[in-house]
């Protein structure tokens, strides 16, 4: 991890000293993978929630979840602020590498979780059993290189989410599904049907791990249709408060390595 310039362990603090607009931001989700906003995660828990806190509305007139800052409108605007500082060292500089600054932006972008609740925790064996078992998590998550790709990858789950958004995630997974996650149905030119999971997206291509847990990427041009579902491809758990407690618990557990 690059350390900030000043030594400091906080991030983004001077935004409130920019020019006292405030303005949404312009939100293109497809510009970032489900791995930066992952990275940008562990930095921002690790650099930035101290100030900003793990929502990123602690600063008056800044909400970073929502999108809302002084003066900062494009990804170069945080860029620039990120690594040269301002508010007269109020927020240091931070000398961040190429991957670790896009991650932050990625993050600060797309990755911020739900509005935080009061989560009860269980118990994390009683959480194994549902995931193997009744729940049936393990027939479309992977962990720890075992299991389908046919979602995300949750082997270190515990470490880049909150007990919060994890609980939505059982809850309610139209609130709390990651942009990048959503699942897409595809048409080409030669009227092939792909539906899948998006792993990444730029102006020309998109990437899908298919149906069928193929690695597939597509020019746009050769398509006929690119739809992105706003409904996850999972319905909302069938548990009581304490199995789902007990879920939370269990995931909070996968912490990779």
């Amino acid at each position: 991890m690059h350390r900030a310039k000043t030594g400091a362990g906080v991030m983004l603090l001077a935004l409130l000293a920019l020019p006292p607009l405030a303005r949404p931001q312009a939100v293109g989700d497809h510009q970032y993978t489900s791995e930066a906003i992952e990275l940008g995660s562990r930095t921002y828990t690790s650099q930035c929630a101290l100030c900003h806190g793990p929502q990123g509305a602690l600063v008056d007139g800044i909400d970073l979840r929502l999108g809302i800052f002084r003066g900062v409108a494009s990804d170069e605007d945080l860029r620039r602020v990120i690594a040269e500082g301002s508010g007269e060292g109020q927020m240091p500089a931070f000398d961040f590498g190429a991957g670790e600054m896009e991650g932050i932006i990625a993050y600060i972008r797309a990755g911020f979780d739900p509005e935080g609740v009061a989560v009860r925790i269980g118990d994390p064996a009683r959480g194994e059993e549902l995931f193997y078992g009744r729940g049936d998590c393990s027939g479309c998550h992977r962990v720890d290189g075992e299991g389908p790709r046919t979602a995300p990858d949750l082997s270190d789950i515990g470490a880049i989410r909150t007990p919060a958004v994890l609980q939505l995630n059982l809850l309610d997974p139209t609130a709390a599904m990651l942009p990048i996650n959503r699942p897409v149905r595809l048409v080409t030119l030669d009227e092939e049907v792909v539906t899948g999971r998006r792993l990444n997206e730029d102006t020309h291509t998109v990437q899908v791990l298919d149906s069928s847990e193929r690695l597939r990427s597509f020019a746009k041009i050769d398509l006929s249709s690119f739809e992105i579902s706003r409904e996850p491809s999972k319905p909302p758990v069938d548990m009581n408060e304490e199995e789902v407690a007990d879920l939370v618990a269990f995931l909070l557990t996968l912490r990779g390595g």
